[in-house]
């Protein structure tokens, strides 16, 4: 058994936790606190295969927070981890690609020195099956792999768009390239679920109805997370939306929902929602900043 995942079974769906029964990640009451602020209060939230839930809210609600615990970066307090039926313990961020779980950062993270081709080939590396012999002679078995990987990545860039920036290092190209390319890195690991830290920062409006596009196709074969500040996007792609507001989950469920919900409307404008006010005035401004 991998020692990551231990053998207690998921907990099925609650009150705040709608779909988590047959759920590939669930989190579970997890609260956390840094130097006494409380970062995340009680946190609930599920991701089912094929589904992209958007996590949204203004800035410090505790977005990125609730990443890095699911990431393994920092460990909660309290509450559980879930994920394919089973809670994680003490699992860290260099085991996620074995997992099934890709990241993206806020930023690209990429290596300055390599092509934007090279940069993507790196996300093969957790699964790569050549042993360090082999690939120190060149011997056939790791010369046919590289082969692959090599492709596979061109086939990604070229998914994504920029395979005319392949050849190039990262340093020459627009922000929004670099952001695709980092992409491209985490969907070179095939994994079950992908979660994308404001993947949109840095792209135009064509820029994001493409993404948007990208991001729909993706549920063919992985769960999206996102973490995002343009409400346009977000309404659009997802399916279900969770709002954090100072550590604690406000509203979640359908965007069309979410968008009439006055409990948002006071976590983004900060002001009380009066009953008279139209729906128009009570909902998100179009693209808040985190």
């Amino acid at each position: 058994m991998n020692p990551v995942l231990d053998a207690t079974l998921a907990k099925t769906a609650g009150p705040d936790n709608p779909g988590s029964a047959d759920a590939l990640l669930i989190v579970d009451e997890v609260s956390i606190g840094f130097g006494g602020l409380l970062a995340l209060d009680r946190v609930s939230m599920s991701v089912g295969p094929a589904e992209v839930v958007g996590v949204i809210g203004p800035n410090g609600a505790g977005k990125t927070t609730l990443f890095n615990i699911i990431c393994g970066f920092v460990q909660p307090s309290s509450g559980s981890i879930s994920y394919r039926g089973r809670q994680l313990r003490r699992h860290r961020p260099h085991g996620l690609a074995k997992l099934g779980i890709a990241r993206t950062l806020q930023g690209v993270g990429l290596c300055a020195g390599l092509t934007v081709h090279e940069n993507v080939m790196l996300g093969a590396q957790p699964r790569l099956r050549s042993d360090i012999a082999s690939s120190f002679l060149g011997l056939w078995r790791s010369s046919r792999e590289e082969r692959r990987v090599a492709n596979q990545a061109m086939e990604l860039l070229d998914e994504l768009g920029v395979a005319d920036d392949a050849h190039r290092l990262p340093s020459a190209l627009p922000y929004a390239v670099q952001k695709r390319t980092s992409l491209a890195r985490a969907l070179m690991m095939d994994p079950q679920i992908l979660l994308l830290d404001e993947p949109a920062s840095g792209s135009s409006e064509a820029d994001m109805g493409e993404l948007g596009s990208m991001i729909r196709s993706l549920t063919s074969r992985m769960a999206v997370m996102i973490v995002e500040h343009h409400m346009d996007l977000v309404m659009s792609v997802c399916d279900r939306l969770v709002v954090l507001n100072f550590g604690q989950v406000v509203a979640q469920g359908a965007p069309d929902a979410i968008r009439a919900n006055p409990a948002v409307a006071t976590a983004y404008l900060g002001d009380e929602v009066h009953e008279h006010e139209s729906p128009e005035s009570s909902g998100p401004p179009e693209e808040p900043r985190a």
